[in-house]
């Protein structure tokens, strides 16, 4: 009963047991998968809500100058998010010409859209010249690029990019960001010649970023990282209103054995802490600090519904094989993450079988859980993957012609479809013959 306990405490706050089934936001999971199908992902409104709540209380407690908060829409971004996100006073960190678009389509106002990108086309650069707010510029390269593109335009804020050659802890190294040798940001030497570049061309320079990684729970790595961006902040001259975004990161539980997850409270003391007594020891004014939250406002919010086609036995193991895997959550595959999963029905039932958990594709990393105790499922009943609403939907695929499922947004018993089920039609409106 405590694993069970210990499991629910991943899923949304709003789950509950009725009937002995799952219910999350006021909504009938077996109703829904039986009315929309599966693969099917399901976001809880009131814990996205919880989620920039809990954002706001601690920078408004803890941060003595202005602050601000942007999304960082490669978690999970559509036209629903992305309102979401602006509702709650939030920015949209967008990669790209797609994002930037999908941003727009959603209604949001240049000054909510930020753009990142350590590699921006020309076309990336067009669309962040015209619809965005903040470019945060990853590269010289990008700068002069700017300048040829800009034609006398009104340029958006730029910010550039630190690259603070230290890595937080995360769960995989591709994960990292921060470290020397990173793909992302600018040295020491590089980030002066950038500011230098601005100051001999009148660009907008208006602020630091640097980001170390994804998925971290410890964040003293941070303070060195802090110390060093605002010795940069000093060599630059940055006075008055100025800004500092030292990223985000900040991790979740995906597994009861992760639980207690430090809180953000926790994470956001440390970070505002550190930077107001970085500024007070070299007389820079506080600046206007950003954090940009992904995973950790969206990932709990989100669990992925699955029906089991096929209970298999083979050599010393149990497969559950259902019918998404890898083309929906390659997170699995491409970090070795470890998930948690509890049936739709019978949720009480003691956890008897020992199983493995994996998809239809054809591929020996299409497995979601290695093994995994459960109370014994049946074919054509289902299971549900918590903590699934951060880099799932984001980093599907079309592999072995699957289909991106449909998402729907829960809010007090009131389903919102956000996103359909792709079609053979759509797989096949780019191909040519």
């Amino acid at each position: 009963m405590m694993t069970i306990q210990a499991r629910l405490a991943l899923f949304p706050r709003s789950t509950r047991i009725e009937q002995d089934t799952l219910w999350i936001g006021g909504c009938n999971i077996e109703a829904l998968a039986e009315a929309y199908g599966t693969p099917l992902y399901l976001y809880d409104r009131a814990e996205l809500d919880c989620a920039a709540e809990a954002y706001r209380r601690a920078l408004s407690e803890n941060w003595a100058g202005d602050w601000g908060i942007t999304y960082a829409g490669k978690a999970f971004l559509n036209l629903m998010i992305a309102q979401w996100a602006a509702g709650q006073g939030f920015k949209v960190d967008c990669t790209g010409a797609g994002e930037i678009a999908i941003a727009v389509q959603a209604g949001l106002a240049r000054e909510q859209i930020l753009v990142h990108g350590v590699n921006k086309s020309r076309e990336d650069l067009q669309f962040a010249l015209r619809y965005a707010g903040t470019i945060v510029v990853d590269n010289l390269s990008e700068l002069h690029k700017i300048i040829a593109l800009a034609d006398g335009e009104n340029l958006p804020a730029l910010w550039l990019r630190f690259q603070p050659g230290l890595a937080v802890q995360t769960h995989h190294a591709a994960t990292q960001t921060g470290q020397e040798g990173s793909k992302f940001g600018m040295s020491e030497a590089q980030i002066m010649e950038a500011a230098a570049f601005c100051r001999t061309h009148g660009l907008p320079l208006q602020g630091l970023h640097f980001h170390q990684g994804s998925q971290f729970r410890d964040p003293s790595p941070l303070q060195p990282a802090i110390e060093k961006a605002l010795d940069l902040a000093q060599e630059i001259g940055f006075r008055g209103h100025w800004h500092f975004s030292p990223g985000g990161g900040w991790g979740v539980a995906y597994h009861e054995d992760d639980l207690p997850q430090p809180d953000v409270q926790t994470y956001i003391r440390a970070v505002t802490g550190w930077t107001q007594a970085a500024c007070q020891r070299r007389g820079i004014d506080l600046p206007h600090l950003h954090l940009e939250p992904g995973r950790s406002l969206v990932a709990r919010a989100g669990v992925a519904v699955y029906q089991v086609g096929t209970v298999k036995h083979t050599g010393q193991r149990t497969w559950l094989l259902v019918d998404g895997g890898m083309a929906d959550n390659p997170r699995k595959a491409l970090y070795g993450a470890r998930y948690s999963c509890l049936p739709v029905k019978h949720v009480f039932e003691p956890l008897t079988e020992r199983v493995s958990i994996a998809g239809p594709y054809c591929e020996s990393g299409d497995v979601l859980i290695d093994e995994i105790s459960l109370s014994p499922v049946q074919e054509g009943e289902w299971i549900v993957i918590p903590v699934s609403g951060a880099y799932h939907i984001s980093m599907a695929s079309n592999y072995n012609g699957a289909r991106r499922p449909t998402v729907l947004m829960l809010e007090n018993g009131q389903v919102y479809p956000i996103a359909t089920r792709e079609t053979t039609a759509d797989l096949m409106r780019q191909m040519r013959v």
